[in-house]
C-alpha cells in the first residue's frame, strides 16, 4: 500500500515558528540583538508554497518504538553521512533570490543568481554561474562574489563525524503538517575561527528517522555568521525533499531580516531553491549504498 504525505504550504510570517518550537527555540538559543530576526519584520508577504512529498511503494513500517535519544541521533546522523556523499553525484539548479520590500509590503526589486555544481581541473567542486545575474534592487548593489559566504555553510552539519562537536538535547515531539517529528536542539560545544557550526533546531521524522527541516544560525568564534556580505541574514529555515525515492536533500531555505540603510529600515528576504536534481553519469555505480534504515524506494 503506497504512502503519501506532504508538508502543505508553510504559512510563515517572517520567522514565526509553530508555537511550541518557537518557545523552545527562544528559551534554548539566545540570540544577540544584532541577530534577533525571529520577530516579524514588517508587512512581508507569506512565503510561496513548499511541499515535501513522502512517497513509497511498499507497506508502511510500524512506527518505531520509543527509542533512546542516543539511538535516534545515531540513526539520523548515519543517514546524513549517506546523503552528503550521494549529493556529490547529482547535478542540480540552484536559484538564489534576494528581495527588497517597500512600505506596502510588496517586493520593490530583486537580485537573482542561478548556478549549478561543477568541478575544476583538480576535481574540486565549485558553483558555476549558468545565467547572467539580474538585479532590480533599488537600494542594494550585489555581485556574484558577495554571495560566496553561502557556499561555505555546511548543508549537512550533523554527520557522525561532527556529532562529538555538538550538544544535542531532545525537546519533544511536534507534528509538521502530517509528519510526526522529534525535535532536537543542537548547540556547538566549542567554536572555531575558520569553520561555522550550526546552532538551532532540527526536526527528525519520527518514523524514518531522517532530518526533514532545520531552523537556526551558523556561528564561529567571531559570533554569528553573516552569509551574504553586508546583509543581516543570520537565521535560516530549511526544508528537504526526496530525490529518487531515497535521498533527502535540502531544496528550499529562507531568511528574513531588516536592513538599516541611510536611515531606512528595509525588509529584505533571501530564498534559495535547489531544483532539477539529476544523477551524474556513472553516479549509480559511485553513489553510497542505501543503509538498511533508508526510506523505501518508490
Amino acid at each position: 500500500m503506497s504512502r503519501v504525505k506532504s508538508m502543505s504550504h508553510c504559512k510563515l510570517f517572517s520567522f514565526v515558528l509553530p508555537a511550541a518550537a518557537a518557545l523552545l527555540f527562544v528559551a534554548a538559543v539566545p540570540i544577540s540583538p544584532a541577530g534577533a530576526q525571529d520577530a516579524p519584520q514588517g508587512p512581508l508577504a507569506p512565503p510561496p508554497e513548499h511541499h515535501v512529498n513522502r512517497i513509497g511503494a511498499v507497506a508502511e513500517p510500524e512506527a518505531p518504538p520509543s527509542l533512546p535519544e542516543a539511538e535516534i541521533v545515531r540513526r539520523f546522523s548515519q543517514k546524513e553521512d549517506e546523503y552528503i556523499v550521494s549529493r556529490t553525484h547529482y547535478t542540480y539548479r540552484k536559484t538564489i533570490r534576494i528581495q527588497e520590500f517597500g512600505p506596502d509590503g510588496q517586493p520593490s526589486g530583486e537580485f537573482v543568481l542561478v548556478t549549478q555544481p561543477g568541478r575544476d581541473a583538480d576535481g574540486k567542486l565549485f558553483e558555476k554561474v549558468v545565467e547572467k545575474p539580474i538585479s532590480t534592487l533599488p537600494h542594494l548593489f550585489l555581485r556574484s562574489e558577495d554571495l560566496e559566504g553561502l557556499q561555505r555553510v555546511p548543508v549537512f552539519p550533523l554527520t557522525t563525524a561532527q556529532l562529538a562537536k555538538y550538544d544535542l538535547k531532545y525537546l519533544g515531539k511536534e507534528q509538521v503538517d502530517e509528519i510526526d517529528c522529534y525535535l532536537f536542539q543542537a548547540k556547538p560545544r566549542m567554536v572555531e575561527r575558520v569553520k561555522a557550526y550550526f546552532d538551532g533546531i532540527v526536526w527528525v521524522d519520527a518514523k524514518y528517522l531522517e532530518i526533514v527541516k532545520t531552523y537556526g544560525k551558523w556561528v564561529t568564534d567571531q559570533g554569528e555568521v553573516r552569509t551574504v556580505a553586508d546583509l543581516p541574514f543570520g537565521l535560516f529555515e530549511t526544508y528537504r525533499e526526496n530525490v529518487d525515492g531515497k535521498y533527502w536533500f535540502p531544496n528550499y531555505t529562507r531568511s528574513d531580516a531588516t536592513l538599516n540603510l541611510k536611515g531606512l529600515a528595509i525588509p529584505v528576504r533571501l530564498v534559495i531553491k535547489w531544483t532539477d536534481f539529476k544523477p551524474l553519469p556513472n553516479a549509480a555505480q559511485n553513489a553510497a549504498p542505501a543503509t538498511a534504515t533508508a526510506t523505501p524506494k518508490p
